[in-house]
């Protein structure tokens, strides 16, 4: 039976391997026999850069554990015995969407320590990465894959783009996002996103963790993807979608971060229990859920583009360990992203997606220049819709010199 489900999977495989590939931004790091763990939000393409990747360096098995006919399998060993046998002794052994095995990492372990080259998938950030602690520790090198970046959705074309034909692929970016199927396979965005975004929901979450009252989940997520980069506080929350329980909240936004629907970033304190204290805000891992779900038909612009800023970042922070905040002083002004490099802030930076309004310039600037006092930051960026230059500004005896930006230029930075 096992030998039938790899064989079928292996056929697949091939047929993937045919398939356009889009060079990734990640780099493959091949770590000797340490275990290769590649997270990311389902569907990100992570299979798809590890088969590539692996491709490249030899002979490699397969297995992919998202496969209903796998579900419940006792003896494991088996399924190493077939591995072997169909991909004759491979080099390597790819295990993919391994949250979905029960007991995944005392198998993994014992298979590291008999000289097995693996590489598994994962699309759940905190079971796996509670494992791998308690059990893979010092033995694994982690990777992230992400959506496409706008680097990467450029390089879809395959040819160089004029600076026009740019800003109209960032008008597709933002809206669309950059979920790499629809895009290669010219799929309906809208529908394989909602099909997608339910499927995470009910899979991943609703099933996996046996929760009792699907439909608050459901209007949880509901409400943060059409609220997306607002502040927010789980008893705000709580009354907003029924549920009387604000521990219920927490727990549910946990699982939706989990699975890397949202991520959260903190306001920014140098003390440590005021800033746990605060509000947080809740942003989208693709821009392509936000048009699919939300409830308004189109979210303001300046809020999606303040979303691909904020995973953009995000990206930056797993790639060179940068912690990413917002900034909000007592007069309720506030800079959307601030990042810290160990104990220093290295940058401010305001989203903008259209300055032409005098008082919307002057609430972001202001805001800007007193951050940058407070947090001793002479580094300030705003990213708007097409202003690229540099000036030199003064709010009541505060300078500064700040940096403007379009966003198409600091995507591809």
């Amino acid at each position: 039976m096992i030998r039938d489900i790899l064989l079928l999977q292996k056929r697949e495989l091939e047929k993937r391997l045919a398939e356009k590939y889009i060079d990734r931004r990640t780099p493959f790091r091949d770590g000797s026999t340490l275990i290769k763990v590649v997270l990311g939000p389902r569907r990100s393409g992570k299979s798809f850069f590890c088969v590539h990747a692996l491709n490249k360096l030899g002979n490699f098995g397969y297995v992919n554990f998202d496969d209903e006919k796998l579900a419940g399998i006792k003896y494991y060993d088996e399924i190493v015995t077939v591995v072997n046998s169909l991909y004759n002794k491979p080099k390597y052994i790819l295990f993919d969407e391994i949250q979905n095995l029960s007991g995944w990492e005392l198998f993994v372990n014992r298979l590291q320590r008999q000289g097995y080259n693996l590489v598994i998938t994962g699309s759940n950030s905190k079971l796996l990465s509670k494992e791998l602690a308690t059990h893979l520790t010092g033995r694994h090198i982690p990777m992230t894959i992400f959506p496409f970046s706008f680097k990467e959705f450029v390089n879809v074309a395959s040819k160089e783009l004029t600076q026009s034909e740019i800003k109209e692929k960032l008008s597709d970016y933002i809206i669309c996002g950059g979920y790499p199927e629809p895009l290669l396979k010219n799929l309906d965005y809208k529908d394989y996103l909602s099909t997608l975004f339910s499927s995470i929901i009910y899979k991943d979450i609703v099933k996996r963790f046996k929760i009792r009252m699907p439909a608050v989940i459901e209007d949880l997520a509901m409400y943060m993807i059409s609220n997306i980069s607002k502040e927010f506080s789980c008893n705000a929350l709580s009354k907003a979608v029924g549920c009387k329980s604000v521990h219920t909240v927490e727990k549910y936004l946990g699982y939706l971060e989990e699975s890397f629907i949202f991520f959260r970033l903190n306001r920014f304190s140098f003390k440590l229990k005021e800033q746990l204290s605060q509000n947080n805000k809740m942003y989208c891992i693709d821009n392509g859920f936000i048009h699919a779900k939300a409830f308004k038909f189109m979210p303001e612009m300046g809020r999606l583009y303040e979303n691909i800023v904020a995973i953009e970042l995000l990206r930056q922070k797993l790639s060179n360990q940068n912690e990413i905040y917002y900034w909000k002083n007592q007069q309720q002004e506030e800079v959307d992203f601030v990042v810290k490099e160990g104990l220093k802030i290295k940058q401010l930076i305001q989203v903008c997606y259209s300055l032409d309004d005098i008082k919307t310039k002057e609430r972001e600037i202001r805001a800007l220049l007193k951050a940058g006092k407070e947090l001793k930051c002479k580094n300030l960026l705003i990213i708007t819709e097409n202003r690229d230059t540099e000036e030199s500004l003064e709010w009541f005896g505060i300078k500064g010199r700040i940096k403007f930006i379009p966003l198409w230029k600091w995507l591809l930075g």
